[in-house]
């Protein structure tokens, strides 16, 4: 999801979703990203960084896939698919958890949302929704009392994200937002639209993601656009996304998280129950990994001296290369170069370590930076 990320597939052979127009009157640079055709930006990364930090950013990300998955047996399927308690879940709470191969690799990193009883959300990646659908269909294969439906094409997703998300959204739903907790959801109408009004996001910041009917996404685009501009809301695309995502430490599938490594790898053992009482898929593999020691960690890097960091830069301590950013790029809102990375087992990992990033052959200085680089002020 980087800014520079553009990609020379046909652009007729891409997908678009229903904002397409829109972003292009709104004169977005448009990329290819997972298979689709998307805004990386419209009046510039810095601008919309900046607005989702201090007022905030309306952003289209209706490429992401939805399943349902229902029925008396859908909390014990999930259970058994992924590594986090769905168990613990009530209506209208959300779980970020991953799906895992049996060795404990990542296929995709999710957000499961619990509906009502039997009713379950799961909300995956774009470039891996295909995959993830085959393996939910896999192992749902033979399974009493389970319905599974892909309702990814006719659901539209839009993030209002910043902290003047409330006060922009507020007077277009009665709905009390200030009453939905962090990770939780309601549903309610928005300028008349029903939704699924979800207090989750991607940027470090409070804000809220709506789900709706994908034939109704434009006018609620519309409407959040028109209702913002008294607050500097500005629309944001996938570099102000990228950025934002990489200041609040928040793993990007395809870089931080793959299917060789494991969310205990990437720092993610909070979200791996191993105690839940149920032998869910990659369970044995995670426990040997806890036994052995984990084979790398995932760890936040700042540079002491000029230079951009960018994935794949090999990462070095005493000339000896120890591992490689998976994610890079100068932190708007730090006014510093940072990156996220993989050091082996061996290297130091502790915060304040020095360690060297090569850039075009050439080290430069850096030390180990705890996670994530950036909180958000609380009020």
């Amino acid at each position: 999801m980087s800014a520079d990320s553009a990609a020379g597939t046909s652009s007729a052979s891409l997908l678009r979703t229903p904002l397409y127009e829109r972003h292009r009157a709104l004169g977005a640079r448009l990329v290819e990203f997972s298979g689709w055709e998307m805004p990386v930006q419209y009046s510039g990364i810095l601008d919309e960084h900046r607005a989702v930090r201090e007022r905030a950013g309306l952003f289209d990300v209706c490429h992401m896939g939805e399943f349902r998955v229902e029925g008396d047996g859908a909390l014990d399927f999930l259970q058994r698919l992924v590594p986090n308690n769905v168990a613990r879940l009530a209506d209208n709470q959300a779980l970020y958890s991953q799906i895992l191969r049996p060795d404990g690799g990542t296929l995709d990193d999710l957000i499961i949302y619990r509906l009502g009883e039997g009713r379950y959300m799961v909300v995956v990646n774009a470039g891996t929704m295909q995959k993830d659908w085959a393996w939910f269909s896999e192992h749902a294969a033979g399974a009493d009392e389970l319905t599974l439906t892909n309702v990814s094409a006719e659901t539209g997703l839009i993030a209002l994200q910043g902290p003047r998300a409330l006060a922009i959204l507020q007077p277009l739903t009665e709905t009390p937002l200030a009453d939905i907790a962090y990770y939780h959801c309601q549903p309610g109408a928005v300028v008349g639209i029903p939704c699924i009004i979800s207090r989750t996001g991607y940027t470090g910041e409070d804000g809220f993601e709506l789900y709706c009917a994908a034939e109704q996404v434009g006018v609620l685009w519309d409407a959040l656009l028109d209702a913002g501009k008294a607050e500097g809301l500005l629309p944001a695309g996938l570099g102000a996304r990228d950025t934002l995502r990489l200041e609040a430490g928040y793993c990007l599938y395809g870089h931080e998280l793959t299917e060789e490594i494991t969310p205990l790898e990437a720092g993610l053992g909070w979200t791996v129950k191993l105690d839940k009482g149920v032998d869910f898929i990659g369970r044995d593999a995670l426990v040997a990994e806890k036994a052995q020691g984990l084979r790398r960690k995932l760890v936040g890097v700042e540079l002491t001296e000029r230079g951009v960091p960018r994935a794949e830069y090999p990462i070095t301590q005493q000339g000896q290369t120890l591992g490689a950013l998976t994610s890079g790029g100068m932190a708007p809102t730090l006014g510093k170069p940072i990156g996220m990375g993989y050091i082996t087992s061996g290297g130091e990992t502790t915060p304040g370590a020095s360690v060297a990033i090569e850039i075009r052959g050439k080290p430069v200085s850096a030390v180990i930076a705890p996670l994530p680089f950036y909180k958000r002020p609380r009020s």
